[in-house]
Order: structure tokens, then sequence, then C-alpha cells
């Protein structure tokens, strides 16, 4: 994986090009286009990167709602955008589009993409991963690679702000209603992410802490709650697992203040999955755990 430093993203931003007018825009939008953009990268907020995306989606869709969803994915980490668009995507309706930029190779011979779900979603990225999630639950209608210069912007691609002159532009084109088809061609099949699944059976459930939920520490794993209900558990029993080389028994409860201050406790979170946090406090400091991390829950004892 190339990290490539903001610093790089940000070097040598041309001057803005010239941008089609609002009337010319409006002519261009189809009555039934979408427009709503869900915008989400790793570039933080402390440059200029972002403001500068979303100019660029305004001035060729001047009508967009622009949503952020997130700049503050860890850097680099297209695990995490995956499942922040996994966990985003059901509450926007069809036609929505996704613009996300995380993309540690920008620049080299992966393929920009634009992803159509089942759902009737849109989706403008990188093809490094991203729709993993989407596509096991959600499915996909059809992809293709972004080629057409028409949908770009500026007479020489920048090759490390592709935000800008590749994801923004495109997403802008699709939500005023631009024929998706004319981006470029098919892409017959998506780069996927190897995701570890949890495993339940007669001993129990193994699965893994897959995430730290910022800004609180409380630790998020792959256990389904459906699954680890089939242990026996019910809330208000303490529950013994291992995380890693560590053992611990934490109360199995509803919410965070149903333990004292500073204690430990195990709870479904609004995802429906295993988390383990500390009553306002922070789980992952606290016991010094960062994922991934091996999780086991044995069946409870008889």
């Amino acid at each position: 994986m190339i990290a490539i430093a903001f610093s790089l993203l940000l070097a040598g931003v041309a001057a803005a090009p010239h941008q089609p007018s609002a009337e010319a825009s409006q002519a261009a939008r189809s009555p039934a286009g979408p427009s709503i953009i869900v915008f989400m990268t790793d570039f933080g907020i402390d440059n200029d990167a972002v403001p500068i995306c979303k100019g660029v989606m305004l001035g060729i869709d001047p009508d967009a709602r622009i949503v952020d969803l997130t700049h503050a994915v860890t850097p680099y980490s297209i695990f995490d955008g995956a499942r922040f668009l996994y966990g985003a995507t059901p509450y926007y309706p069809a036609g929505t589009v996704f613009v996300v930029v995380i993309d540690p190779t920008v620049g080299s011979t992966r393929k920009a993409v634009v992803v159509k779900s089942k759902r009737g979603q849109f989706f403008v990225l990188p093809d490094n991963g991203l729709m993993t999630l989407v596509d096991g639950r959600d499915g996909i209608a059809g992809a293709r690679e972004i080629t057409n210069p028409a949908w770009m912007i500026g007479k020489a691609i920048s090759s490390t702000f592709h935000g800008r002159d590749v994801f923004s532009p495109v997403g802008a084109h699709l939500a005023r209603g631009d024929d998706w088809t004319q981006v470029g061609p098919e892409v017959p099949k998506l780069v996927r992410l190897d995701i570890k699944v949890a495993r339940l059976d007669e001993n129990g459930i193994s699965g893994q802490i897959i995430a730290v939920d910022t800004p609180f520490g409380n630790l998020i794993s792959n256990i389904d709650a459906d699954d680890f209900l089939k242990l026996g558990y019910a809330r208000g029993d303490q529950v013994r697992l291992r995380m890693g080389d560590r053992e611990m028994v934490l109360p199995f409860v509803k919410t965070f203040s149903d333990v004292a201050l500073g204690k430990p406790l195990l709870y479904i979170d609004s995802r429906g999955r295993i988390a383990l946090a500390v009553n306002q406090g922070d789980f992952s400091r606290t016991y010094q755990d960062k994922p991934p991390i091996s999780l086991f829950i044995p069946r409870k004892p008889n």
C-alpha cells in the first residue's frame, strides 16, 4: 500500500478550470435525477482538500445537496471506509450518489469506477475493496470504469488528487442526472477485501475486534448480536471472554449507565454487533487494546 501524504494531495493545485454555467447545469439535469451527494474521505478538515472537492461538485451541479459522511476515516484504511459505507447507505434513498475517496494507491493502475447497487444507489470511488460490505448486503447492479474525459476536469489530471479531478466531477454529473453508462466501459468484477467473519460452533463464537468507535474508545467486533444470543446469554449475565491473550469477565448490559462510572461492559451496539466499552471512559486506552484482536466468547455454562 502506497501512503500518499496530504501535502502531496494538495501540491500543485492548478487554477480552477472552466465550469458549466448554472443555467447549463440545470438544463442538463434529468427531471428524475438524484440530487444528494454523500461525501466521505480520509482528507481531514485541517486543509483545503474537502472544500475544493465540494467546489468542483457545485460548479457542475449547483443544486446538489452535499452531505458529509466523515472526512476523518483512518488514513488509508479501506476497511474503515467500507464499514462506514455499510452503516450509512441504508438511511439514504435510491438515487443517492456516494463519493468516497480513501485511495492509498492514487495514481497507480487501480481503476476509478462508478458502481450502481441493486438498491439504486451510485458509488464513485477507487476500485480497491470499498464496495465489499455493501455488495454483500445489497448486491451490485453494474460497474463502469471512469475513462470519459468529458466527465473529469483539468487539462492534465493530477496523479495525487483524483478526489478533485475525477471523483468529485463524476459524482456531480450523476447527481444532476447524466447517463451513468457514458462514464466508461463496464467492469465485470470489482476488487474485494478479504474480511474475516465470526464463526459459531459447539464451543462458542470466534470473532475479532475490528475497529475502535472514536472518539469514545469502544471496541467494535464482527460478532453479530443474533449469533451471540445463540450462546444462551441474557442481559444481566456475566460473560467470560478471551480477547487476544487477555481473559475478562464483563457484564452483558443494555446500555452504558447500567454499570458504575469507569466500569467495563459488554453490549449490543447500534449496528447490531457485540462491543466492549467503559461507562464514560475509553476501553481502548484503559486496556491498551487496538484492533485487530481475536475475540472468543464461550457458550453460557449450564
